[in-house]
């Protein structure tokens, strides 16, 4: 992983993991001025709350929430109020 692939997937997805989170401060170090200024941008969005501190879902969950949702739950909800 690199600061700027952690940056582009933070951006996409809105989140950053605590564990990515430790990541790019314990790597602060030995980072060049181009990675530095990530880093910083990274710190930025957080502050403005661009990027949310949490976790990733899997595409695959979100499938199934939707499914369970969308189709199954509607059908237990009208199964039990045709009594």
């Amino acid at each position: 992983m690199t600061v700027g692939e952690l940056f582009i997937e933070s951006l996409a997805t809105g989140v950053i993991t605590p564990s990515e989170l430790d990541w790019v401060v314990s790597r602060q170090q030995g980072f060049s001025r181009v990675e530095e200024a990530t880093a910083l941008r990274l710190g930025r969005l957080l502050d403005d709350g661009e990027i949310q501190l949490g976790c990733r879902l899997f595409p695959a969950k979100l499938h199934n929430d939707l499914i369970r949702q969308e189709w199954i739950e509607p059908l237990g909800r009208r199964r039990h109020h045709q009594r």
